[in-house]
């Protein structure tokens, strides 16, 4: 078991935080391009997004823009992400003590 100190966990979760905010932004962005039919972002960039602990920003942008829910692997894909990365998270979590 490792231990952490809490200033590290709560440098991890600003640092998560600031991801998926910049990932709902870029779902929000990506839509109002599409309404302009002005260039838009490649899928591909808003799943790495996703990969990189972005994934509750992009759901939760989906759903409040409604962005991107037709396409049955879109809200699949990164639903079965954010699943996966909210079992990481929690398998770190659990192994830590303070």
């Amino acid at each position: 078991m490792a231990i952490i100190s809490s200033s590290i966990i709560y440098q991890l979760a600003v640092i998560l935080g600031l991801i998926n905010l910049a990932t709902f932004m870029m779902v929000g962005w990506d839509k109002r391009r599409s309404l302009k039919q002005a260039d838009r972002l490649p899928e591909a960039l808003l799943f790495f997004a996703a990969t990189a602990f972005g994934s509750l920003g992009v759901f939760l942008g989906m759903f409040a823009f409604r962005h991107k829910t037709r396409k049955i692997y879109f809200p699949l894909g990164i639903g079965l992400l954010l699943g996966q990365q909210a079992w990481l998270l929690y398998l770190s979590y659990s192994n830590i003590k303070f």
